[in-house]
């Protein structure tokens, strides 16, 4: 994520202080959960995309790594 994205910067208001950094949680990776932990979702979606329709699937716990894994995998078994 941008060291200068905004929406993490929405509750502070202001600061006097030249050296003052925003506390960002973005080091927290989170733990990949069981599979039979996990509630995964998939929906069909269309809106903003121009008509085309999309798979989306949501409810995903787990690092970067592994989801980028599992969109492998799903991308090809489903085709």
């Amino acid at each position: 994520m941008k060291n200068n994205d905004w929406k993490d910067r929405l509750n502070v208001v202001y600061s006097t202080n030249p050296d003052f950094n925003y506390d960002m949680d973005d080091d927290q990776e989170q733990v990949t959960l069981d599979k039979s932990k996990q509630n995964l979702r998939v929906s069909l979606d269309r809106k903003n995309r121009g008509g085309k329709v999309v798979t989306l699937i949501t409810g995903f716990v787990g690092t970067e790594n592994d989801q980028k894994e599992l969109g492998k995998m799903l991308k090809s078994k489903c085709g």
